[in-house]
């Protein structure tokens, strides 16, 4: 059995992995379950730890973890911590071998993505853009949402690779827009949250059983994946963090300044891109975005 299971890996591109957070710990142990080899880097020493725990092997640097793999993704914040891995003597560029494919999950701006690819493409390498909804538990179930940008041919090599990461898995477009997508996704997400978080508050100065409530909402036309998700968090005040408000206030930059760009408005995304900022500046910015309820609350002349 272990000879076949052998075989059956051997197989398989080799992966590298770069960026083991909140998300890139459960999906590349996930790949590592789906019978993928996985080489892993990161700054922390105790994921690095916990990736070796799940049977994945462990890199020294960026250039010890690609120079081998068919594969390389990426999972980290931004997009400078994106351009700080892929660019530079010791980034991705430089010490992937020729003809691997990148695939960058971050969510970063769309001119980050197709200004790698155009980078990329010069050294031989071909990129995804391949951004993610569904947050840290839609990580560890495997049931993301993904959503990606670049040539089909490479989506078909992929494919395989993110079924084990995700369910919803759409080529959007050229490169950039799986990153034009996944913004649009986080502008949605932060008004729901917002509308949920006024309903929450509402509701509770109004004397209603708040469970009962958000359990019939959540069966008619109002309930969402938000709420289905984010119901303990309004009910318990629990904010640990499964997608910080840091990190989707970078994202409400990035949609508003891309929808600027195209000539969008965004007139109620905008309002909620200031009451993400402004929950930053009252230092909730390590919060889960559901803590997006301490805003309206401190709105309403509640004590948080």
């Amino acid at each position: 059995m272990s000879n076949l299971a052998d075989s059956s890996r051997s197989t398989r591109p080799t992966i590298a992995w770069i960026g083991l957070g909140i998300m890139g710990s459960p999906m590349s142990e996930n790949l590592l379950k789906a019978g993928y080899s996985v080489t892993g880097f990161t700054l922390e020493q105790d994921k690095l730890d916990r990736l070796a725990a799940a049977g994945g092997a462990v890199a020294s640097s960026i250039a010890e973890a690609v120079k081998d793999a068919d594969v390389v993704i990426t999972m980290v914040p931004a997009s400078p911590q994106v351009e700080a891995i892929a660019y530079g003597p010791d980034g991705i560029l430089e010490n992937a071998r020729s003809g691997a494919l990148i695939i960058d999950m971050s969510s970063i701006t769309p001119q980050t993505s197709v200004d790698l690819a155009k980078a990329a493409a010069e050294k031989g390498l071909r990129v995804l853009d391949a951004p993610v909804s569904g947050g840290e538990a839609g990580a560890i179930e495997a049931v993301l949402s993904i959503m990606v940008g670049g040539e089909q041919s490479d989506f078909d090599t992929a494919l395989p690779i993110l079924e084990a990461l995700g369910k919803t898995i759409v080529l959007c477009g050229p490169h950039g827009s799986g990153q034009t997508v996944k913004a649009a996704n986080q502008l949605i997400v932060a008004v729901n949250i917002q509308a949920c978080a006024e309903a929450v508050v509402f509701l509770e100065k109004s004397g209603v059983n708040l469970q009962a409530a958000l359990d019939v909402l959540n069966g008619g036309l109002a309930g969402s994946t938000v709420l289905t998700r984010k119901k303990d968090n309004f009910l318990n005040r629990d904010f640990k963090p499964g997608f910080r408000i840091d990190l989707h206030h970078k994202d409400m930059g990035i949609v508003t300044d891309a929808a600027r760009n195209v000539g969008a408005a965004l007139p109620v995304g905008a309002v909620v891109a200031q009451l993400v900022a402004s929950l930053r500046t009252q230092g909730d910015g390590g919060l889960d975005h559901s803590a997006l309820l301490r805003a309206v609350e401190r709105l309403s002349g509640q004590q948080v």
